[in-house]
């Protein structure tokens, strides 16, 4: 699997240029190995991994697709590699790289010329779209356990737990099935905090009628999984029903147009239009969904501006929304796995409203 993303990039090098990945989630792509700081150098023949001396004794004996090279001056080491297969030219990460990074790598690697053309950016980018079967096997089990926390929090709310509360309490049930992480901090926003689609839990106690918006997901294998669920405590009035069925309705008619050659921005348009339609324009201000991967949002994207064409392999969230200032909220999101005739709903949790 990691030979085979080398190889793409061989494919598209030069005898004399190399590729250099730098940014945590790009190196662990090409190594599949996590950790904190190291460089990748990839030129047309060879693959090196640079690493310090906290990670050096794991990384020889997990890391097979790369020469694994003890770092203690980065720069000067990527010179000498550089030097080593001729290499003259250098293309970096544009999309990560600071403008002071560069300016390191035009003082070490003087003489190289260092590429700021995002080629390569946009290969990685492509290639991470697309999941193989074993980061499928990796994202469906984190969903698996974010599904389990579900079942598990939906016994634990009561009138008078707090929203901190209950996140802590998902959490910590989470990584007791096994998950490396999280993959963001948790949304547990309850009553007027949950027309913040971003709202940070905090100590307001759930109160009998309140909305609750969930919105979280488990790591396996370095690989995200992210859900939303908003459930009713005690009851739900007319308007809540309205906004919680107009959003499911939104949702579900999404979820049916997803297939391969669908584009994305038509599978927007599909859900914005159900809910801009049912009185709720400017109450639905993010996209509907992102890809999930080794990064919680990756791309391409359901929004209004993208006009990437889906391919089989791609995973995206189907995220619709309606936010009412300074009352409630209701999001409602799966992860869909796009397949040749359609696509595979990788969230099993129900959708319907729960009231407890």
């Amino acid at each position: 699997m990691i030979r085979e993303r080398i190889t793409k990039i061989q494919n598209e090098l030069s005898a004399d240029a190399a590729f250099l990945v730098s940014s945590d989630k790009n190196r662990f792509y090409y190594t599949g190995f996590e950790s904190s700081a190291g460089a990748v150098l990839i030129t047309k023949t060879e693959a090196y991994f640079l690493i310090d001396f906290r990670y050096f004794e794991k990384a020889k004996s997990t890391v097979t697709d790369c020469t694994v090279m003890l770092s203690s001056r980065t720069d000067e080491e990527i010179r000498e590699l550089c030097e080593k297969n001729g290499v003259k030219t250098i293309f970096i990460e544009t999309y990560s790289t600071s403008v002071s990074r560069l300016s390191a790598l035009k003082d070490a690697l003087c003489g190289i010329e260092i590429v700021t053309d995002d080629k390569f950016d946009k290969l990685t980018e492509d290639m991470r779209a697309i999941k193989t079967a074993k980061e499928l096997e990796f994202i469906q089990s984190a969903q698996k356990m974010t599904d389990d926390t579900f079942s598990y929090i939906l016994e634990r709310i009561e009138p008078g737990r707090t929203e901190r509360d209950i996140m802590l309490d998902m959490e910590f049930y989470m990584r007791r099935l096994g998950s490396e992480g999280v993959s963001f901090d948790f949304i547990v926003v309850s009553g007027k905090n949950s027309s913040l689609p971003h709202g940070v839990p905090t100590d307001k106690k759930v109160e009998k009628g309140d909305f609750i918006t969930m919105d979280f997901g488990a790591v396996c294998g370095g690989y995200h999984s992210d859900m939303t669920r908003t459930i009713a405590v005690g009851s739900v009035s007319e308007k809540q029903r309205k906004v919680y069925d107009t959003v499911l309705r939104a949702q579900l008619a999404a979820e049916k147009a997803v297939k391969a050659g669908a584009v994305c921005k038509d599978i927007d348009r599909i859900a914005r239009d159900i809910i801009y339609s049912a009185g709720y324009e400017g109450c639905f201000g993010h996209g509907l969904g992102h890809c999930v991967g080794i990064e919680i949002h990756e791309n391409p994207c359901f929004n209004t501006r993208c006009d990437a064409i889906l391919r089989p392999g791609m995973i995206l969230t189907n995220e619709p929304g309606i936010y009412i200032e300074n009352e409630f909220g209701v999001r409602i999101e799966d992860m869909l796995y796009v397949t040749e005739n359609g696509y595979q709903n990788l969230t099993k949790s129900d959708k319907k409203l729960i009231i407890l």
